[in-house]
């Protein structure tokens, strides 16, 4: 039988008798206590706010139009012209 990681870490909140009802509900419908269930909750709620923070996602649309700049980049404008300039002067200047 595995063992359970220990839990050495504490959190504490406080809500509304309304909220804790309801989230006592919910645990009880799957057979976890309220620690276990708010914890998993947790856990499931901070997974999924760092994955939509580190996963882009386009449209078709837009899948295509990406596609199409890295193949086919447009033609450098005046102002990309003039910072690359300035970079070559500033990388030469500083050797």
């Amino acid at each position: 039988m595995a063992q359970e990681p220990t839990r050495t870490a504490r959190i504490e909140a406080r809500i509304t008798p309304e909220a804790l009802a309801v989230v006592k509900r919910a645990a009880e419908i799957q057979g976890r206590s309220i620690s276990d269930f708010v914890v998993a909750a947790a856990q499931e709620a901070a997974a999924r706010t760092i994955e939509e923070t580190q996963i882009i996602r386009l449209s078709v649309e837009d899948q295509r139009a990406f596609a199409e700049a890295i193949l086919n980049p447009p033609e450098p404008g005046p102002a990309l012209k003039r910072a690359a300039e300035a970079y070559r002067k500033l990388i030469k200047s500083s050797q």
